[in-house]
């Protein structure tokens, strides 16, 4: 097994999730704002995105960790020569069209198929995937710029592909984003200048593009403490003209790249704005997002796209982190069959014949459906919103809310489950996945970022408790509980299902005692939630995940009949992953109602010497 031709997509699920469980050939293709594609446009554009992440994104995906990136002299980052090409066959083939809209030159595809096209890219090379950021900027300028700001910059940054970051983190402002103290000074008309230093910034430089947008959070002067205070400000590399064309280079510079555990190619980096290398002021020229003051609402904007690429992202490396450890586990052989360990002439067997490799394997397996079905949701409830009107609009309220309610899921759940399951898919293979010869190391060093970037998973628990179902209280989560209920309680599939469906029935009443349980604790203490908020997070995940894995399973169950030959044991897969989960995940959920139950606070009366 070579790292070079590492990946290994799932075109089939993909093609499932989007075609037979969202129906998006009738359901959304052909409907404003994605009135000019069909079904088969779409299917092309898989088959299309499939074959360059196999090949070109793919082949750079070991380079990318090994040969390290450099920050010249002059404050530029240079990048592995393998990982320039994978990119240069993206844009030559225009795929980051996909993502915009018609009126932008773009493909004007659906949110669903653009993350099934990210989905492939990030699995190939996730290292990759994040240097296509410049796109999004342009659509977010074009959402919420002003109509100056769009003539500016959305012409030139599609046509010339510029990058793009958004810099939120400070040295001393990490997780607490108000605590920020980067400063912006009016200068006159609409200019600003931005002083102050940034951290952990993904793309904060990198060759290969004419320019960098980055979307800048700081603090106007006399503007009030905290988050409210911040606004936000387009501020390039090299300085954008009113009719577009590049002016000078702006003053923002790299003064640090991060050395990391993993993604190692993705240029991670400490930026300095308004001062040069000997420490002389020099203006970062900045405009204000849409001549608004609105900072952290604009932002976040930006960040929840985040958070989905980030599960996306774990989602699409466990997924090819299991179907390579499918290949070993059916070739490698290794011991006799567990019943005849006593005859030392019995005949050795592939590995895939053990039972702990079986529970392996099927716990991978579905795992990555289930995260897949999971972002998958959500991917169609923001297709959804588009064909409503938009993010924000009346008409798509119910749908809005239930998209930000889902995405700490996605986010957090995703992002841990997917590093437990890939600690799994190396023991498969034993001391092979240890060794570079063997994507599996990296797969892992790679993924661990997506628990803590964009908001740690705590956080993510903290959104989804207080933000997104406190604050409207519980209505949303509620609709959400009422959908999975449908199925636990229809006759879909019959005696098939009957078991599991019986099993999804009591995760939902487990669940249910959890939340009472939180709440009551509330009335205590909010350190419960300190205490107890990733056991919430992740067994809400556990359920949804449960209960798509059991709606995707009746589909299965209602094509099977009539299914060609090649299609059948994938229908009977996703039988098989529905049950598996509600033997041997769903029951969870009875303990940690338990441990919620029970949570008390001695561990913040613990003596911290004691520690």
């Amino acid at each position: 097994m070579s790292n070079a031709l590492h990946y290994k997509s799932n075109l089939r699920d993909l093609q499932f999730n989007l075609f037979e469980v969202h129906d998006i050939g009738t359901s959304v293709l052909g409907k404003q704002p994605f009135g000019s594609m069909d079904e088969e446009q779409a299917r092309e554009v898989l088959r299309g995105v499939d074959e360059l992440a196999r090949t070109e994104i793919a082949a750079s995906f070991a380079a990318a960790d090994r040969e390290p990136l450099v920050l010249d002299s002059e404050g530029r980052v240079r990048l592995p020569a393998a990982l320039l090409k994978s990119l240069k066959a993206y844009f030559d083939a225009d795929w980051q069209m996909l993502e915009l809209p018609e009126h932008l030159g773009g493909f004007g595809a659906p949110p669903s198929l653009v993350w099934a096209a990210f989905e492939l890219i990030a699995g190939a090379n996730p290292t990759a995937a994040f240097y296509l950021f410049g796109t999004f900027i342009a659509r977010i300028i074009d959402r919420l710029g002003t109509p100056e700001q769009k003539q500016r910059y959305l012409k030139n940054q599609v046509a010339q592909k510029w990058g793009g970051s958004m810099v939120l983190t400070e040295p001393d402002a990490g997780s607490d984003v108000g605590a920020g103290r980067a400063k912006a000074v009016q200068v006159g008309g609409d200019e600003w200048h931005i002083t102050g230093t940034k951290r952990f910034i993904t793309n904060g430089d990198f060759d290969g593009t004419p320019n960098i947008v980055h979307l800048v959070l700081a603090r106007p002067e006399g503007a009030d403490v905290g988050t409210k205070g911040l606004s936000l400000f387009i501020v390039p590399k090299y300085w954008v003209n009113a009719d577009g064309s590049l002016g000078a280079h702006n003053g923002v510079r790299v003064s640090k790249l991060e050395k990391k555990m993993g993604i190692k190619g993705s240029a991670t980096c400490e930026l300095v704005f308004g001062e040069t290398p000997d420490g002389k002021e020099t203006p970062a020229r900045g405009l204000l997002m849409g001549n608004v003051h609105d900072g952290i609402r604009q932002m976040f904007h930006v960040i929840e796209q985040a958070r989905m690429a980030v599960g996306m992202k774990s989602m699409a490396t466990l997924s090819t982190a299991y179907l390579n450890a499918l290949e070993y586990a059916k070739e490698r052989v290794q011991g006799p069959d567990m019943a005849q360990a006593a005859d030392k002439r019995a005949p050795r067997v592939r590995i895939i014949e053990h039972p702990d490799v079986r529970r392996m394997l099927l716990s991978n397996k579905a795992h990555a459906e289930g995260m897949r079905a999971l972002a998958f949701y959500v991917a169609h409830l923001q297709d959804q919103v588009e064909i409503l009107g938009g993010h924000g609009s009346a008409e798509a309220d119910k749908l809005d809310k239930l998209n930000d309610l889902m995405l700490p899921l996605v986010k957090g759940y995703g992002s841990e489950r997917a590093y437990e399951q890939l600690a799994l898919s190396l023991q498969l293979i034993g001391g092979s996945g240890y060794i570079q010869d063997y994507p599996f190391e990296q797969y892992i060093r790679d993924q661990k970022i997506d628990s803590l970037y964009e908001g740690t998973t705590h956080i993510q628990a903290q959104d989804l408790i207080f933000r997104k179902i406190a604050r409207d209280g519980g209505k949303t989560l509620n609709s959400l509980l009422a959908r999975a209920l449908a199925t636990a309680t229809s006759d879909v599939a019959g005696v098939e299902l009957a078991d599991e469906k019986k099993a999804l029935q009591r995760g939902l009443g487990e669940l249910q005692g959890i939340f009472a349980a939180l709440l009551a604790k509330l009335g205590e203490s909010p350190y419960h939630v300190g205490l107890q908020g990733n056991r919430v997070l992740l067994a809400v995940g556990d359920l949804v995940v449960g209960w798509l894995l059991i709606h995707h399973a009746e589909i299965a169950v209602q094509k099977l009949p009539m299914a060609k030959a090649a299609d059948r044991n994938y229908y009977a897969g996703k039988v098989v992953s529905a049950q598996w989960w509600c033997k041997n995940v769903l029951p969870g959920l009875t303990l940690t109602r338990k441990l919620v139950e029970s949570s008390e606070l001695s561990a913040l009366q613990v003596d911290e010497q004691v520690f």
